[in-house]
């Protein structure tokens, strides 16, 4: 039975990926000690300022230096671990403009939490670490050498095993420690190699709030896109209501309408039935009409928020002011918010407000598109005892999907005011 077969039938099989692991702490060996001669160079012009204070001009070099060499270093530690490990270290955020104009990326990359995380991974962890990585490597060759002491005595003179009596019994002790090295290496290695990633992990890649920042930002870009597609679904829905049912049933009412002015020998129990048929066609094609214009009406997408809600106003049975006040429109999706919350608003007034007139004002101030509407009615709105589907609550989370803030200021008697802020996009 070959050696490596009998290895992998022991529990555990501790040297299954030994080798990779200990080719990755060798090549971790000199990434860890590159900074060692810098700070030994940093305490040498310490000691020697202290003696002569000229050399106070020669000090700082090690620092730059250092500062210098830990990209390259950081670099050369995410390879290894890409060729040995077949492990991406994550990468930190890039540093974002400063606040002048005149400062160089180089400088403001000083100043990033990044490049002084690295630093005290390549200055103060690495060195440690080349300890470990010397103490595991040096129980590894003992290990192989202790196993194999029988080789080695094998391979030297006669001579000199006739006169070393009592060497067998020594050599058999040197061997068994050598195998109990050699399965307390792979142990050893493995715990080395999962410290070291954990280290690399947290000082070369991003810190905890650059991950909650990506996550964060990741999170919003999915909702958006969730927003987008579920804004084109509700156009696709009304293009196909407007140019399929309804235009069937448009074309059923105006066959009905024909056939009740054409056929005039019909005995009355038949015109009724054409008759009923006919006005239930034309309610149809009415509620189709609501169903499509609450969807996403054409006038919304064609012409903006300014006719699409003089729409809404006119078919109200109060008088209703709108003053939209947009340089250029907004997004599909915020413009899409604004139209339903002043819909929804709107017509929850004319059930509940008991108002005689409302208003409606849009415009836009800066980045934020404000909408506000108010009414004369009675008041007592109450946001928090409004259900969550289609009262203030629901228009509060419509509005909340886009990152935007609602207020409702209701007192009892009147007025009652919505406050609706949109972030729109540059």
């Amino acid at each position: 039975m070959q050696l490596t077969t009998w290895l992998q039938l022991v529990p555990g099989r501790p040297f299954r990926r030994a080798g990779h692991r200990t080719a990755l702490i060798a090549a971790g060996l000199p990434l860890h000690l590159a900074v060692v001669p810098l700070w030994l160079w940093l305490l040498g012009t310490m000691a020697a300022l202290v003696r002569a204070p000229g050399a106070v001009a020669v000090t700082p070099l090690p620092v730059l230096l250092t500062l210098v060499v830990t990209p390259l270093l950081t670099a050369g530690q995410r390879r290894r671990y890409r060729a040995l490990a077949g492990k991406d270290l994550p990468r930190p955020a890039a540093p974002g403009p400063g606040p002048g104009r005149n400062w160089k990326p180089a400088v403001r990359r000083l100043t990033t939490r990044a490049l002084w995380r690295q630093v005290c991974y390549h200055a103060v962890a690495g060195p440690l670490f080349a300890v470990l990585d010397l103490a595991v490597l040096a129980v590894w060759a003992t290990a192989l050498v202790a196993a194999s002491i029988y080789v080695w005595i094998w391979a030297l003179p006669p001579q000199w095993r006739l006169t070393g009596v009592g060497y067998t019994t020594q050599a058999a002790y040197i061997t068994a420690g050598g195998l109990a090295l050699l399965f307390l290496g792979p142990r050893l290695t493995g715990a080395l190699v999962r410290l070291d990633t954990r280290a690399a992990e947290v000082l070369l890649g991003p810190s905890r709030t650059d991950k909650l920042a990506r996550r964060v930002a990741d999170l919003a870009e999915s909702r958006a896109g969730v927003l987008d597609a579920a804004d084109a679904e509700r156009r696709r829905i009304e293009r196909d209501l407007h140019d399929g049912a309804q235009q069937r049933l448009v074309s059923l009412a105006v066959n009905l309408g024909l056939a009740r002015s054409t056929l005039g020998d019909l005995p009355e129990d038949a015109r009724k039935v054409i008759d009923e048929a006919h006005r239930e066609a034309k309610e149809a094609i009415a509620e189709l009409n609501n169903l499509v214009r609450g969807l996403h009406p054409a006038v919304l997408e064609d012409r903006g928020l300014d006719a699409a809600l003089s729409g809404v106003a006119a078919r109200l049975p109060i008088p209703v002011r709108v003053a939209v006040d947009l340089p250029q429109r907004p997004s599909p999706t915020v413009e899409a918010v604004a139209y339903f919350v002043v819909s929804e608003a709107l017509t929850n007034v004319v059930k509940h407000a008991q108002a005689t007139r409302a208003d409606v004002t849009v415009e836009r101030i800066g980045e934020t598109l404000l909408v506000v509407v108010a009414d004369d009615g009675a008041g007592g709105a109450d946001l928090a005892a409004a259900g969550g589907g289609t009262g203030l609550a629901g228009l509060a989370k419509r509005v909340a999907s886009v990152d935007g803030t609602f207020s409702c200021r209701s007192p009892a008697g009147g007025p009652t005011v919505i406050t609706v802020e949109l972030p729109c996009a540059p």
